[in-house]
C-alpha cells in the first residue's frame, strides 16, 4: 500500500485536535478548587503562549524596511503582545484559588460573650428614584444582625427622601456639597459616625440599588475574626439582564458580564492576597479607615484605591464568594459603557497617583502586580480589541499584509493556544467563555474604554464622577447609533472587502498565497462579530421585572369564594393566574405566602386564568421585598445553558430578520 501523506493544513491541525481531545477530558479529572490541578493547566497554557508569540514574532512579520507592510505587521503584533502579556499574567493569577465559606462557618460569633458587634450600613445615593432606594432600605432593615444602624447619605438633598427615611426609622445624612463624589459623601458620615456617643465598630457600604441578603453581616463579620482583615468584598450578583443578555435575548442562558470576574477572578486574587475591594456590598473595619484617613478621593474608583491604602497600612482586604447581595445592573448600553469607562479611568489614576505601581516603596510586589494586570487589561485588551477589526481591511483595501502566514502554521500554533486556553477557562468558570458572544460583550465599550485609559494615563485630573444611572422609562425600542455608527461602519467595510476579495479572487492584487486563506477566515469572523454587535446596540424594550418566575401557589378569593391558583410571573403588581377563570374586573383578594391578602383586580381572562393586577399597600410591598431579594440564593444564570444559549439566539436573529 502506498505511503498516505497528509495535506499541510491537516498537518497542522493535528497538535489543535490533540488539544481538544485532551481538553474535552477535562472537566471529568479536573477539581478546580486545587491548586495542584490549576498550576499544571495554566503552565501548559503559558507555555503554548510563548509558543505562539515567538512563532508570531519571528515567522509571521514582514522585514524591517519603510513599508506599509513592516508597519501594519509589527504595530499589530505589538498590540497582541501587549494583550498576550496581560493573559500571562491572568493565567498566573488563575492557577491558584481560594473559598472561604468553611472558615466563616468555623469563626461566627467569634467575639464570644462581648456584645454584638456595632454596624452602620451606609448607601450613598445622589439621584436615584424610591423606586430603586426603597428595595435597598428595606432589605437593610431585614439584615438579622440586631446591633446595625442604617444610614441614608443623601448628595441630591432630596425633602422626599428625608420624609421616606424617618417614617421607617431609618438616619438620613446630608452635606452642603458634593465634595469628593461618593468617596466624599461616605466620609462625610463617617465623621458624623464618629461623634455618636457609640461609634459603630464596622461599616457597610451598599449602593443605592444593591439589596442585602438577611445574612450579609453576620457572615462577613466572621472574617474579622482576625485582626489584620480590613475589608471584606462579596460578589455583586443582579436580579436584572445587563444589556448584552438583554439585547440579544440571553437572559435565561448567559450570565451577566460580570460573573467571570466576581465568581472566578476574585477568588484567585483572594488566594494570592490581591482581593480588590468592589464599593457595594463590602464591609470595612473602622479602626481601619482610622488609620488611612478614610475613604481615599484621588480616583473616581476609591474602591480599588482604598484597597491600596489598607494594604500600606498592615490591613487586608479579603473576598468571601457568597451570594449576600443583588442589585440592578445597568439596562441600558450608555450606562453599560460610562461605567467601564470610568471604572477604565479610575485605574488610570491610580496608576499615575503616588500609590501607582512605580510609586511607593511600602507597596508589596503582589500590589504592585495587582496593579499592572488591571492596567493591563484596560490599556491592551481592549485596543488590541479593536485593531483586529480594522487591520484585515488593510489587505482588502490596500493590499497590505498584516499577517504573513499559512494555514497549517496558524492551526498549529494559533489554533492549539486558542482551544487550549479556551477549554480550561470554561472547563474551571462553567462555560463562561463563549466565543463571539464574549467578543461582542468586550468590543461594545472598547472605543470609549480605550480612550478613557489614554485620557487618563496622559491627564489623570480634573474628571467629574460619572453616576450610573438607574431606573426610568425603558418601553420603547431605542437604537444606540452612537455606540453602533462605528460597527456598523466597520461590518460594513468588512463586508465590502470580503466581497471585493471573493470577487476578484483570480486578480494578483489578492494574490497572497495561504496568507489570503488566513485574512479571509479572519474576516468571515470579524463580519460574524460586528453582526452580532449591532444587533446588540437595538436596545429592546424591558417589561416591568418578575420578582418569582416559577409558578407557586396562592388562594384567590372573589365573590367571597376562596379558590387554589397557581400565579406565574409575578411581580409586585401584577401576575398572571391559572387555575381559575373570571371576568374582567372581578375584584378579590389574592393570599400570596409570606406577604399577606393583596387586594387584586382581574384585566384579562384567559382560557385557563388570567392577569391580575396586584394593589398591595405600602407593607404588602415591603413584605414582597423581604421575601423576594434579602433570601435565597443567586438571582439569575451564573452558568452558560448551552442548548437554551443557541436557542435564544436563534430566536433573536430571527426576529431581527422580521421573523419573530
Amino acid at each position: 500500500m502506498p505511503p498516505v501523506f497528509l495535506g499541510d493544513a491537516a498537518s497542522g491541525a493535528i497538535p489543535m485536535l490533540l488539544v481538544l481531545g485532551l481538553a474535552i477530558l477535562l472537566p471529568l479529572i479536573i477539581d478546580p478548587s486545587r491548586t495542584s490541578h490549576r498550576v499544571p493547566l495554566f503552565l501548559v497554557a503559558g507555555i503554548l503562549a510563548l509558543r505562539y508569540a515567538w512563532w508570531r514574532l519571528t515567522e509571521t512579520i514582514a522585514p524591517i524596511g519603510w513599508t506599509w507592510d513592516f508597519a501594519a505587521s509589527w504595530s499589530l503584533a505589538a498590540f497582541e503582545m501587549a494583550a498576550l502579556l496581560g493573559s500571562l499574567s491572568g493565567f498566573v493569577l488563575m492557577s491558584r484559588v481560594r473559598q472561604r465559606t468553611a472558615e466563616v462557618e468555623r469563626h461566627r460569633g467569634w467575639w464570644g460573650d462581648a456584645p454584638l458587634p456595632r454596624v452602620a450600613i451606609l448607601i450613598a445615593t445622589y439621584n436615584e428614584s424610591l423606586e430603586v432606594l426603597e428595595r435597598t432600605i428595606v432589605g437593610a432593615l431585614a439584615l438579622n444582625h440586631p446591633a446595625k444602624e442604617v444610614v441614608v447619605l443623601d448628595d441630591g438633598r432630596r425633602d422626599w427622601l428625608h420624609d421616606y427615611c424617618n417614617r421607617q426609622g431609618v438616619r438620613y445624612l446630608r452635606r452642603a456639597d458634593n465634595k469628593g463624589s461618593k468617596a466624599g459623601n461616605i466620609n462625610a458620615a463617617l465623621q458624623v459616625l464618629r461623634s455618636d456617643p457609640t461609634p459603630p465598630e464596622f461599616i457597610a457600604v451598599l449602593d443605592a440599588d444593591f439589596v442585602p441578603h438577611r445574612g450579609f453581616i453576620s457572615r462577613s463579620l466572621a472574617l474579622f475574626h482576625d485582626p489584620t482583615v480590613g475589608l471584606v468584598q462579596t460578589p455583586q450578583h443582579f436580579f436584572n439582564a445587563d444589556p448584552i443578555q438583554h439585547n440579544l435575548g440571553l437572559s435565561r442562558s448567559y450570565p451577566d458580564e460580570q460573573r467571570f470576574f466576581f465568581d472566578h477572578m476574585q477568588p484567585s486574587r483572594d488566594a494570592w492576597g490581591i482581593a480588590i475591594c468592589c464599593g457595594t456590598s463590602s464591609m470595612v473595619r473602622l479602626a481601619a479607615l482610622d488609620a488611612v484617613g478614610d475613604f481615599p478621593t484621588d480616583s473616581v474608583t476609591e474602591d480599588f484605591l482604598l484597597t491600596v491604602v489598607l494594604q500600606t497600612a498592615g490591613y487586608q482586604t479579603v473576598y468571601l464568594n457568597e451570594p449576600l447581595t443583588e442589585g440592578l445592573a445597568p439596562e441600558g448600553l450608555k450606562e453599560y459603557v460610562t461605567q467601564r469607562a470610568r471604572w477604565c479611568l479610575g485605574q488610570m489614576q491610580i496608576v499615575r497617583s503616588r500609590f501607582g505601581p512605580l510609586g511607593m516603596s511600602t507597596l508589596r510586589l503582589r500590589d504592585r502586580w495587582s496593579m499592572l494586570d488591571a492596567t493591563l487589561y484596560w490599556v491592551a485588551s481592549f485596543p488590541f480589541r479593536i485593531a483586529a477589526l480594522v487591520y484585515p481591511l488593510l489587505y482588502w483595501f490596500f493590499n497590505i499584509t498584516v499577517v504573513d502566514a499559512e494555514v497549517a502554521d496558524v492551526l498549529s500554533y494559533f489554533g492549539t493556544y486558542f482551544v487550549w486556553v479556551t477549554m480550561v477557562m470554561n472547563t474551571l468558570s462553567r462555560g463562561l467563555i463563549v466565543p463571539v458572544i464574549h467578543d461582542v460583550s468586550q468590543l461594545l465599550g472598547a472605543i470609549p474604554i480605550t480612550r478613557a485609559a489614554f485620557v487618563g494615563l496622559l491627564r489623570p485630573r480634573g474628571h467629574p464622577f460619572s453616576v450610573t444611572a438607574k431606573g426610568g422609562d425603558r418601553s420603547q425600542v431605542t437604537v444606540q447609533w452612537s455606540l453602533m455608527f462605528p460597527y456598523l461602519c466597520l461590518l460594513v467595510l468588512t463586508l465590502v472587502g470580503l466581497s471585493l476579495g471573493i470577487m476578484f479572487d483570480s486578480f494578483a492584487f489578492y494574490d497572497a498565497g495561504d496568507g489570503k486563506s488566513v485574512i479571509l477566515f479572519w474576516t468571515i469572523y470579524n463580519a460574524i462579530v460586528l453582526a452580532v454587535l449591532v444587533i446588540a446596540c437595538v436596545e429592546l424594550p424591558r417589561n416591568e421585572r418578575h420578582i418569582a418566575d416559577k409558578p407557586e401557589r396562592a388562594i384567590f378569593v372573589a365573590e367571597g369564594k376562596p379558590g387554589r391558583v397557581w400565579l406565574v410571573g409575578m411581580t409586585q403588581n401584577s401576575a398572571r393566574i391559572r387555575g381559575q377563570v373570571h371576568p374582567a374586573g372581578t375584584r378579590g383578594l389574592m393570599r400570596i405566602r409570606e406577604v399577606g391578602d393583596v387586594p387584586a383586580i382581574v384585566l384579562e381572562p384567559t382560557i385557563d386564568g388570567g392577569r391580575v393586577a396586584l394593589l398591595p399597600n405600602e407593607e404588602q410591598q415591603h413584605n414582597f421585598m423581604r421575601r423576594f431579594y434579602t433570601e435565597g440564593e443567586a438571582p439569575g444564570v451564573i452558568a452558560v445553558k448551552s442548548t437554551a444559549l443557541l436557542n435564544d439566539l436563534a430566536r433573536r436573529f430571527s426576529f431581527s430578520w422580521g421573523r419573530p
